[in-house]
């Protein structure tokens, strides 16, 4: 390790910044609780996939041209806003009424949970933004700056599998409740409105 304190010190932060609550916390929680572990482990794998672009990304300097170009950022916040808004308006007109009903958002198809998380990460250029804010901190003297940059941003991806797994295991059980009569549309109006939120504050942020 090239410098052991700086590394430790940026698995403390990054640790910290991976369980505060955000929308991909609410993702993961959310299909746990309805769908199942695996589709909630594929959501995680489709968020795992897109921090992983974005690392890519920043290392090779599209984090940069993020940062420095107002027509390319509004561009993907735009883009990330409105998939935002469309999710949480979905559930929040169409929840569904029982763990059993079909649908859109109906347990299923690993690969639609995973496409879920990967475009909601992926088109949020804060992560970008984030990543070249954030990782330079951590950089250490005589290394390949990129090289460093992205093995980075792959253990933050190894933090939030780990979050995501804790997560998964405490909200799986919660899945007798989610039976009741009630409880699935409550909970899909719940994460449709913090979607809803999530996209709105998004859209209306500023670049910087």
């Amino acid at each position: 390790m090239a410098n052991l304190p700086l590394f430790l010190a940026f698995v403390a932060s990054a640790a910290l910044l991976t369980i505060t609550p955000g929308l991909d916390t609410v993702m993961v929680l959310r299909t746990a609780s309805v769908e199942g572990r695996r589709p909630a482990a594929m959501a995680a794998g489709g968020i795992a996939l897109g921090c992983l672009i974005w690392g890519a990304a920043v290392s090779l300097g599209l984090g940069a041209l993020l940062q420095a170009s107002q027509i390319a950022y509004t561009a993907v916040k735009l883009a990330g806003a409105a998939y935002l808004l469309w999710l949480g308006v979905k559930l929040l007109i169409n929840p569904r009424k029982s763990l059993e009903m079909s649908g859109d958002f109906s347990p299923p198809k690993g690969q639609d949970s995973f496409r879920r998380g990967f475009l909601t990460n992926l088109l949020n250029p804060k992560m970008g933004v984030f990543y070249i804010t954030f990782l330079p901190q951590f950089v250490p003297a005589g290394v390949s700056v990129a090289a460093y940059t992205f093995f980075l941003a792959g253990v933050h991806v190894l933090l939030a599998f780990v979050w995501f797994a804790l997560l998964i295991a405490a909200t799986v059980p919660l899945s007798g409740f989610l039976r009741r009569p009630g409880a699935v549309p409550l909970l899909d109006r719940l994460t449709g409105g913090l979607f809803f939120a999530f996209g709105l504050r998004l859209a209306t942020s500023s670049a910087r």
